[in-house]
Formats: structure tokens, sequence, C-alpha cells
């Protein structure tokens, strides 16, 4: 089953429906089939972003409480391949929860980011591989 790993551009959309891209973020999940994922430096910055909405904030843990949005990386085990990835991307610059979905999509080869980021095409997964990602249409 394929791994989706969503990013904080994504959740903040998806979680809020005046967002303008909250009709691609509905039907891009409804279009996938997959394992839902994300890091805990994800949830930081989007909630962090929902600051003001409280109703969203709740969906979204609420979503990792039940287990429908998965939280499998611990940033502990992967400390020093991110700080390589933050280190390459230094001119970007790279932010801690980019390296985490960026190290999560090295670990699992069948991963997709859906992200409205365009540093996801920018970005590179373990011997130059290009990230497959989902993006809205620009």
């Amino acid at each position: 089953m394929t791994l989706l790993l969503l990013d904080t551009s994504f959740l903040v959309a998806f979680l809020q429906q005046r967002d303008e891209f909250h009709p691609w973020a509905v039907a891009t999940l409804k279009a996938r089939d997959g394992k839902l994922a994300t890091c805990e430096a994800v949830l930081v910055e989007t909630i962090y972003l929902l600051r003001d909405r409280l109703d969203a904030k709740r969906r979204l843990l609420a979503s990792v409480a039940t287990g429908d949005i998965g939280i499998p990386f611990t940033l502990a085990g992967e400390a020093a391949a991110i700080a390589k990835l933050m280190d390459r991307y230094r001119n970007i610059p790279m932010s801690l929860a980019d390296a985490c979905l960026v190290r999560m999509a090295e670990m699992d080869e069948e991963a997709v980011v859906i992200t409205l980021d365009q540093d996801f095409k920018i970005y590179r997964k373990s011997n130059r591989q290009v990230i497959p990602t989902v993006m809205p249409p620009r």
C-alpha cells in the first residue's frame, strides 16, 4: 500500500474550507488510495498555522489519535540524516518538517508527498532520485 506523506501546506488547505486549495485537497484524498502519514514536525507547523482555528486543530489531532494519520517517523533515530539533508539544502533553506518528509520518502520507496510546496520539486531523495509528489496544477 502506498504511503501518502502529508505536508503542512496540504493539511492547512484540507482543514480550512476557505483556503483556495481546499477543493483540490479534498479531491486529492478521495482520488488516492494509501496509508496517510506525516511527522511531528509537520504537525507542529500545521497547528501553528491553524492557531486561530480550534475546530481544525481538533480534527487534525483526532485524525492522529484514531490512527487515520500515522506518525511512523522518529526524529531521534534519524537526526543525523536530517542534519545532512538540512545542510545539503541550506540555500533554500530546508525546514525540519520538509527534511523529515524527504527522509520518510527515502525510507519508503513507494511514498508520495502530497504538498503545495514547490521546494519538493528541488529536493531529492537518496541517490538523487526525484521524490514522487502530488501537487495542484499551476
